[in-house]
């Protein structure tokens, strides 16, 4: 690319914060000087577009010292964080996606060169964790619909990786990253070849790569000692039933023979009423929890407890006996991942090029989530003949009615390793193409492409309750089964399990995903007509594209394992297989774009175009999108663009077929989190309506007899997600518009400034969604004001199940057409330098920025419902990919303060988020806890290039060592994702170019 072109490019598509490879990389050239715009099918002799595009170079990725591509990205105004290393728990996937302003992973089209790339779950996400970076020549984003022109799922904006193009020779890099504290170690290492054949007619890239990135544990940061206070505890408790209870007479002597009497009113008159009751290790039981009555604690829990209490993993927080989570679960996930590819195209001859393009992907990504403990009904229960019951525990248990019976029992699995997932993607995709000029101002490009994704999910330490219930019924606890048996009743003898038994009550849960994607797309572009400012130009494309996906789940995963409604995995809410299903899809698109005047005074350039497309599925039928843009630049130096677009999205996979899913729906303990509105605790049952709640909760199966102790023993609870075949597609307007100036100056002050400002609006209605857990309990329980009958019968109420003993045991989210989901704003793009020669001639101080501006992010639940205002807010426990998203901040912005030369680059990166506001807010804005403050990371980089092709790179991140933030919506009590939980780390990287 000519020098001229180049400058045009860097000009018009306005580096960003540290973007300073912008420029020449925003799009491909071909011999004739044409540039195929990314957010465009037109090829134009100038890469102007209409839409917003930051333009991340190779430097700019290097300088955020990640080895992951979508780390270095969510710093950008435009990304919401979504799918990274710290939200792999509890067997999701491990995956990383992006999120283009907070609208969910799935309205966002992740392309490789222009393809779409491989599919990694059955919602249609892709898995940036796939890309390998040594092959990046960077990264394009349209921050706008861009449905008419890529087709579905582009609502939101296109993310286009580019690879590199006409390289040529050896290219060797590593980098290796580490925390201060000498854990989250991670490195990469790469090498790329390159050459040109036959007198240059043909060329090939082949690169290789390695990556690894150690996983970092919650024990090993101080924050999280005593987050999510779990009440699952190795020690074991007895949970007595509200319509079995012991005798609360002979629950206060056995207390007070232990010289610690209960003190409790005449309000207290069953034994259910005192809740759980633990096992020390010499046989004596402890109260677990706080005894309330009347909305108000009238005895301290854990007398009795005289086990370990911050250490061990155990605490009392409150007066309550826990075992926090935070210190056993992974807070990063560990990643290894092995790459290959080959890139190559040949001149068949004048008019007709071959090309052909391999990936290959071995990645697996490790998460962990502690001990796996007695959780999701149907549970395991202990028969009153199990030789390891203390003699306490026996008296307690004869005086019950109903002295034979079983009872529930709860606990941590403290004996047998922690539960942990490998994640195991192998992707292919497989390219081959032609293509060449048909004649004069005429050309085409057809290609085919195949790609196919494994997901292999091994469960390793699964804890089966068949096999735990074997041991408990034994006449002997299990001794003739596994050595030593199970004895449940205490933390020494839990963790006294043998291996034996360990192996008898565990096994490796292996579930498989397979997915493919089969695409043929053909695309012919050409001059129409000549007005006097250039050729108009016509974009006609014709594609048929198939995906498929199955989902074969370890029968012990199943609701059909023997423990139904639940798995017969501990821990594990029950899934269901799917076989092999498809949706298909052919399309036809067309674009033109009409050059009008050019040259001319106040009009250098203007030029209107248009796109549409129709899009036939095999699911859904035939949807239409279509664009309108115009672009002028009344100077040389000044570009005003703006253009709207109908964008669509068909359902996928997931929203459409998937059968009831598990998951974990966290709500929190109140009264400091939404938590089960029909907990004592909870401000549903202490406030004005307390007694509504309260008669509501036992219509849905809670006991009359316990309803005024009734406690919900954790921080989560189950989520059942089904498909809905009856699904229609989402609509969307988008519209945008802006300006970029470059400055007219050619040296001083303003030799080299360029700013850009973009306004966006995007209204997206017939949202496909299920319906938040927690908005499903607020509204049933008449938090907002959904139910003021408190009826069963509320379509909300008809969505939460409870078990025989009124324990919560998942709330359904189905698929469903909701409401609609608002957002608009500012981006603002600005880079400025000056000479600075004091170290050398091409010395230059500068600064690059790239700053957000949230006007409004607004979510209508159900249609005719009124918007919820989600701007400014931080809700930490969403999921992933979930709308509201975990984020929504007001400002935010990247900006790069530095000095380089032709051979050095040293800068200091700053990362900002304005304060928000908790989620609670927004859900139950009469009882609202404290938000976030405003969020400042620094980070410093240098690097050198030698004249012998060696270049080096070092780097801080986290400079300040600033901590984390709390966030009170979040189960562990701040956002993992969206924050640095290493703290300050370095890098130091090399690349070798011969």
């Amino acid at each position: 690319m000519s020098s001229s072109l180049a400058a045009c490019a860097t000009a018009l598509l306005l580096p960003s914060a540290a973007l300073a490879q912008a420029g020449a990389e925003s799009a491909s050239a071909d011999d004739d000087d044409t540039i195929v715009v990314t957010g465009s099918l037109i090829r134009r002799p100038n890469n102007t577009s209409v839409s917003p595009i930051i333009t991340v170079g190779p430097e700019a990725l290097d300088q955020a010292g990640t080895i992951n591509l979508n780390d270095a990205l969510n710093q950008l105004p435009s990304f919401t964080t979504s799918g990274n290393a710290a939200t792999g728990g509890q067997g999701t996937g491990g995956r990383a996606t992006i999120n283009l302003r907070g609208l969910g992973s799935n309205r966002n089209l992740v392309l490789l060169d222009g393809r779409r790339l491989p599919l990694s779950d059955i919602s249609g996400n892709v898995d940036i964790n796939i890309i390998p970076e040594s092959i990046i020549g960077g990264v394009d984003v349209i921050t706008g619909g861009a449905s008419a022109v890529y087709g579905s799922d582009a609502m939101s904006g296109v993310v286009n990786f580019r690879t590199l193009r006409g390289f040529e020779g050896v290219v060797l890099d590593g980098q290796y990253g580490i925390s201060e504290m000498g854990d989250a170690e991670r490195y990469n290492t790469s090498l790329a070849i390159g050459s040109a054949f036959a007198d240059g007619r043909g060329s090939v890239l082949a690169a290789f790569s390695y990556t690894h990135q150690d996983s970092l544990q919650g024990s090993e940061r101080d924050f999280f000692f005593d987050k999510v206070p779990s009440s699952f505890i190795g020690t074991g408790t007895f949970i007595p039933s509200a319509t079995n209870s012991p005798s609360l007479a002979v629950i206060q002597q056995v207390f007070a023979g232990y010289g610690t009497p209960l003190n409790l009113p005449g309000s207290i008159t069953q034994g259910s009423q005192v809740g759980n009751l633990g096992f020390n290790n010499n046989g004596t039981l402890f109260t677990q929890n706080n005894i309330a009555a009347g909305g108000a604690v009238v005895q301290p829990g854990a007398v009795n407890y005289q086990g370990p209490n911050g250490t061990n993993g155990y605490g009392v927080f409150g007066n309550q006996v826990r075992m926090p989570v935070g210190q056993q679960i992974q807070i990063l996930n560990s990643l290894e991942r092995k790459t290959a590819f080959v890139n190559g195209e040949y001149e068949l001859a004048p008019s007709i090029t071959a090309y052909g393009q391999f990936l290959y992907v071995d990645l697996t990504v490790n998460t962990e989530s502690g001990g796996s403990l007695t959780q999701f009904p149907t549970l395991t229960s202990v028969p009153v003949t199990n030789p390891f019951i203390t003699p306490d525990l026996a008296r307690v248990l004869a005086s019950r009615p109903n002295p034979t019976a079983n009872f529930t029992w709860n606990g941590r699995y403290v004996g047998v390793p922690d539960k942990n997932w490998d994640e195991n993607y192998v992707v292919q995709q497989y390219v081959l193409g032609f293509r060449g000029d048909i004649t004069d101002g005429w050309t085409y490009d057809v290609f085919g492409a195949y790609d196919q994704s494994r997901h292999t999910q091994v469960m390793h330490q699964a804890v089966l309750k068949s096999q735990v219930q074997r041991l408990l019924n034994a006449a002997d606890g299990g001794r003739s089964l596994c050595s030593g048996g199970f004895n449940p009743f205490g933390d020494s003898n839990a963790r006294s399990l043998s291996a034996a038994c360990v192996d008898f009550i565990t096994k490796d849960a292996i579930s498989i995903e397979d997915l493919t994607q089969t695409q043929f797309q053909a695309q012919v572009n050409g001059n129409l007509f000549d007005l006097g400012a250039g050729p108009a130009q016509i974009a006609l494309l014709g594609s048929y594209r198939r995906n498929t996906y199955a989902f074969a789940p370890d029968q012990d995963l199943t609701a059909d394992s023997g423990f139904a409604p639940g798995a017969n995995i501990e821990g594990v809410v029950n899934t269901l297989p799917l076989g092999r299903t498809a949706i298909a899809v052919k399309e036809f698109a067309a674009q033109v774009d009409i050059p009008l005047i050019a040259n001319s005074p106040f009009a250098e350039e203007l030029a209107i175009g248009a796109a549409g497309r129709v899009s036939d599925y095999s699911t859904v039928g035939s949807v239409h999108s279509y664009e309108f843009d115009a672009r002028w630049r009344p100077v040389e130096d000044l570009l005003i663009r703006g253009s709207y677009q109908r964008a669509v999205r068909a359902p996928n996979i997931a929203e459409l077929f998937s059968p009831p899913q598990g998951a974990q729906l966290v709500i929190g303990t109140p009264p400091g989190a939404l938590g089960d509105p029909c907990d004592v605790r909870s401000t549903a049952r202490t406030g004005a309506n307390g007694t509504q709640v309260a008669n509501l909760c036992v219509a849905q199966g809670v006991p009359q007899a316990g309803i005024g102790s009734y406690q919900f023993p954790t921080t989560a609870t189950g989520q059942v997600n089904t498909g809905n075949a009856l699904l229609t597609p989402e609509r969307a307007n988008t519209f945008n518009v802006g300006a970029v100036f470059n400055s007219p100056a050619s040296d001083g002050v303003f030799g080299d400034f360029s700013l850009s400002v973009d306004y966006y609006n995007i209204s997206i209605q017939n949202v496909i969604s299920p319906i938040p857990g927690l908005t499903v309990l607020s509204k049933c329980y008449n938090l907002d004001g959904s139910n003021p009958s408190y009826s069963t019968t509320n379509e909300f109420c008809q969505l939460v199940r409870r078990d025989a003993n009124g324990q919560l045991l998942n709330v359904s989210t189905p698929f469903q057409n909701l409401g609609a989901l608002k957002t608009d704003g500012v981006e603002v793009q600005v880079r400025w330098s000056v000479p600075a020669p004091f170290l050398a001639d091409s010395g230059r101080v500068y600064v690059d920025s790239a700053i957000g501006w949230l006007n409004s992010f607004k979510v209508q639940l159900l249609p005719g419902a009124p918007f919820l205002d989600y701007t400014g807010i931080s809700n930490g426990g969403a999921g992933p990919n979930s709308v509201p998203p975990r984020a929504t901040p007001e400002w935010k912005a990247l900006s790069t303060f530095g000095y380089r030369t032709d051979d050095f680059n040293v800068g200091l990166r700053w990362r900002f988020q304005g304060a928000i506001d908790d989620v609670s807010s927004v859900l139950t804005p009469n009882n609202v806890q404290v938000g976030v403050s405003s969020y400042h990371l620094f980070d410093l980089f240098a690097n050198y290039t030698f004249e012998n092709g060696l270049e080096l790179r070092a780097g801080v991140t986290n400079l300040f060592d600033r901590g984390l933030p709390f966030v009170a919506s979040s189960q562990n009590s701040t956002d993992a994702a969206l924050y640095d939980l290493v703290g300050r780390s370095f890098f130091l990287g090399a690349t070798f170019e011969f």
